[in-house]
């Protein structure tokens, strides 16, 4: 059966929990006893490469953590960041199943997230096999709401933008979606999500 439209799919806050929030690193860093008034001094400047694809994990944690003497290492660092994904919406996961029975349509993700973390995500949640390729900001050294980054998501589909759909908890990002022709889908849970798929007319 010939797949003519791709659904894509943000992660964070539509199907699994943010990735590395502001709150995921107070919890996360009080555990290791980091300051997080000193962690986020240093964050933004070093996640905008991270996030993009720019430079590693090593690179990103060695800026904002292990500029000085720590008495942890980097793994233990990755298990305080480990212990802050959750699966927020089984609802999403089974949306996700049901489309992917249908046989009638391409699923992709359209994340920004570090290339590291993303790796560490697709794996633990067992989301590989459910999307047939992924735009990631840690691959495509872009991020959402730029306009290219769903350029390339459109491209590489090889739909046309008014036969690909996007998902997304940010009103902001689903909307830049919507301005290249894609049908920009705003996520508040998974029942919304199923209506207003149906709407558009994907079929479950």
């Amino acid at each position: 059966m010939a797949k003519n439209k791709t659904i894509f799919w943000d992660i964070g806050g539509v199907i699994l929990s943010n990735g590395w929030d502001r709150n995921q690193r107070a919890r996360g860093l009080a555990r290791l006893g980091v300051d997080l008034e000193e962690y986020e001094a240093r964050h933004e400047e070093a996640n905008y490469t991270w996030e993009r694809g720019l430079s590693t994990d090593v690179e990103y944690f060695n800026k904002t953590i292990f500029f000085k003497p720590r008495s942890f290492t980097l793994e233990d660092v990755w298990s305080a960041v480990r212990d802050e994904q959750t699966l927020l919406y089984p609802g999403s996961i089974e949306i996700l199943n049901k489309l992917n029975a249908t046989g009638k349509y391409r699923q992709a993700t359209l994340n920004n997230e570090s290339r590291e973390l993303n790796a560490y995500r697709l794996d633990a949640f067992d989301l590989r096999r459910r999307f047939d390729f992924f735009i990631c900001s840690g691959y495509v050294h872009e991020m959402k709401p730029a306009a290219s980054i769903y350029q390339q998501a459109i491209d590489t589909s090889g739909n046309l933008p008014g036969e690909t759909y996007f998902i997304d908890d940010k009103k902001e990002n689903a909307d830049a979606a919507t301005a290249l022709g894609m049908h920009g889908i705003h996520f508040q849970s998974p029942e919304q999500l199923q209506q207003q798929l149906a709407q558009l007319g994907i079929e479950f």
